[in-house]
């Protein structure tokens, strides 16, 4: 199937695939798949949106979710993107230390795009995945980042990916986490987003404060069908404070970076659970 979308995208590009996904699959998914109710429960409880405009928003939420995925499709395919930046004259001022720094990303917008688009000719750049994604999903993004200075570090239940993690760090390179999400049994800090806490994985922002590394927070965003918006935010916290107080802040200083983006682009939050769930 995966092979197949790519050879369509080669074709027909991504707007006829854009109105079939939203006509004919997304329809589905919001009737009778839970993540459409959650999708609801997010727009109508957790931002105080009314029954109508929510019912409205989670249909939008679910057909921006299809064409991220799509885009992504697309890519493989040897389509490209127009891609616009903020902030990153930040990107550009940590490349150019000798330290290695960290990037921390969400499931919001497309990250995906950042690994061909935002890359660098002086640091390796070490993105960590989830190992259970599908082989061609994962083999398609080994051939794209291997045109750049990109890398994958998959996530295992040995935890043997910290070490990896941890030489890339001292190397000087990148490394770009997942924030918001965990595995199950791994360690996670409380932290008060959109209004109550919800956790967060502990794991980014404890390997960020044990090396004492600079921190940006990086989101994409989908501004039209061929065009996306990179933000990129240094995020700050005290490097003389003990060490769980700095993993707190550092945590704090994140999900204020993405509370304020879910705000801007609350159609493009693609996470279908109860975030807040303790």
């Amino acid at each position: 199937m995966h092979r197949n979308l790519i050879r369509l995208l080669r074709i027909v590009g991504v707007r006829p695939v854009y109105a079939f996904s939203s006509l004919f699959i997304v329809p589905w998914c919001v009737l009778f798949n839970k993540s459409g109710r959650s999708a609801y429960a997010f727009f109508h409880r957790r931002l105080g949106y009314p029954a109508l405009k929510s019912c409205w928003l989670t249909y939008r939420n679910h057909c921006l979710f299809s064409q991220v995925v799509i885009d992504r499709f697309a890519m493989y395919a040897g389509k490209s993107f127009e891609v616009e930046y903020e902030g990153d004259a930040f990107f550009k001022e940590l490349e150019a230390k000798e330290a290695g720094f960290v990037m921390l990303s969400s499931h919001i917008g497309n990250y995906e795009i950042a690994g061909y688009s935002l890359v660098s000719d002086r640091k390796g750049i070490h993105a960590v995945v989830y190992s259970f994604e599908k082989e061609s999903v994962m083999r398609n993004r080994n051939s794209m980042f291997g045109k750049t200075n990109v890398s994958m570090i998959a996530m295992q239940e040995d935890m043997s990916h910290l070490f990896e993690i941890d030489q890339a760090l001292v190397r000087g390179d990148i490394v770009s986490f997942p924030t918001d999400r965990h595995m199950p049994g791994s360690r996670c800090i409380r932290a008060a987003f959109l209004g109550e806490e919800a956790s967060f994985p502990q794991g980014p922002f404890s390997v960020a404060t044990m090396r004492g590394v600079d921190v940006l927070a990086v989101n994409v965003m989908k501004e039209g069908a061929k065009k996306y918006k990179i933000y990129l935010k240094p995020l700050t916290y005290d490097r003389n404070l003990p060490r769980k107080e700095q993993i707190g802040q550092l945590c704090r200083a994140y999900t204020a970076e993405l509370e304020r983006i879910v705000r801007l682009y609350p159609t493009q939050w693609f996470n279908f659970f109860d975030f807040w769930a303790s």
